[in-house]
């Protein structure tokens, strides 16, 4: 039956803005419930992996994570108008490699800490 022009019965504004597609949701509660029922299972399999490549295993459980734990958004921290907190802070790791002085330089700052 094809749609007729000015039936009422016609959603013309779509899916309200947050509402859930229930094909969606109908997928994320069996994954849920697929999740939940495994995961003495799941924490066998990662320890498994683990024992042959960890890096591997760890991988797994940072993208495990993310269906737990929403990424962060980015936040940019500045000061008044934009400005900069770091501009003042400054590191020292020692003399330059390329010094001339560089064994004196260490030697001496080795005996300035405090």
């Amino acid at each position: 039956m094809a749609f007729k022009g000015g039936d009422e019965n016609i959603n013309r504004n779509g899916r309200p803005k947050g509402s859930k597609n229930k094909a969606t949701q109908h997928i994320r509660e069996a994954y849920q419930k697929l999740t939940e029922d495994n995961l003495d299972r799941m924490s066998i399999w990662i320890s498994q992996v683990a024992s042959e490549d960890p890096g591997k295993a760890m991988d797994i459980m940072i993208r495990l994570s993310e269906y737990i734990i929403p990424k962060l958004a980015r936040q940019e921290v500045t000061g008044n108008d934009g400005e900069s907190l770091f501009k003042d802070i400054s590191f020292n790791f020692g003399p330059d490699i390329n010094s001339e002085s560089r064994d004196q330089d260490w030697n001496q700052s080795e005996t300035e800490k405090f």
